[in-house]
């Protein structure tokens, strides 16, 4: 029987993870989505059954190790190895340097960054085994250029981009890919940041494997 290839997406709802799972799974990949509101699970994964993709829906909370671990380890038993991981969640909130308080700054660091760290942990063993696997994090452009209206974020993305690039150093002698795409600026639908766009830009870099970094930024 021929291996039927799975995406998990940390961090689901309608923008970017909906992109990435419609294009995915329209091209053969089963889905397993993980939020943390079972609402917003249910409404990803209607729209996915609708047309039709395989998926499947696990409630996890991003800022909390164990609950990843028990995540990941359903999806094991359920499903089988990851083959491709995105790390989507993120905590956005705004506030600028002089009114972030510390406990503010690490609960956003917990599921912006180690959230993400976490994550890749649960499957690298399997994908170093095999010498195969893929693993993205959803960036932003506030990584290269801090938005001081939302510092918390831009910390939490500039750390998030430096994992990324270090995990695709350590990895990259079991032929495993690491890619991240930046994203300048909000995801809406019908402009330039309209998430399908995005996941064109996932779903390239996961053909090519050419790119630790993508700036998806519109140039004016």
């Amino acid at each position: 029987m021929s291996h039927i290839p799975l995406l998990v997406i940390v961090g689901s709802g309608p923008g970017v993870s909906a992109g990435i799972a419609k294009k995915f799974g329209s091209n053969g990949f089963r889905v397993v989505l993980i939020s943390r509101t079972k609402s917003s699970l249910e409404r990803s994964l209607e729209d996915l059954r609708k047309i039709p993709i395989e998926s499947h829906g696990i409630s996890a909370d991003a800022s909390e190790p164990d609950s990843l671990k028990a995540a990941f380890k359903q999806i094991k038993d359920n499903y089988g190895a990851t083959d491709v991981l995105v790390y989507n969640a993120a905590h956005i909130v705004p506030g600028d340097p002089l009114s972030l308080t510390e406990q503010q700054l690490i609960e956003d660091f917990k599921v912006n960054t180690v959230g993400a760290l976490t994550s890749a942990q649960q499957v690298i063993p399997d994908m170093v085994e095999r010498k195969q696997g893929t693993l993205f994090f959803t960036g932003g452009g506030i990584a290269l250029t801090p938005n001081p209206l939302y510092a918390s974020l831009s910390i939490g993305k500039a750390a998030i981009r430096s994992l990324a690039l270090s995990i695709a150093e350590t990895l990259s002698p079991y032929g495993i890919y690491v890619g991240q795409v930046l994203i300048d600026d909000h995801v809406r639908k019908g402009t330039y940041y309209d998430p399908d766009r995005i996941a064109d830009v996932y779903w390239e870099l996961y053909n090519k494997k050419d790119q630790k970094e993508y700036l998806f930024k519109e140039e004016l």
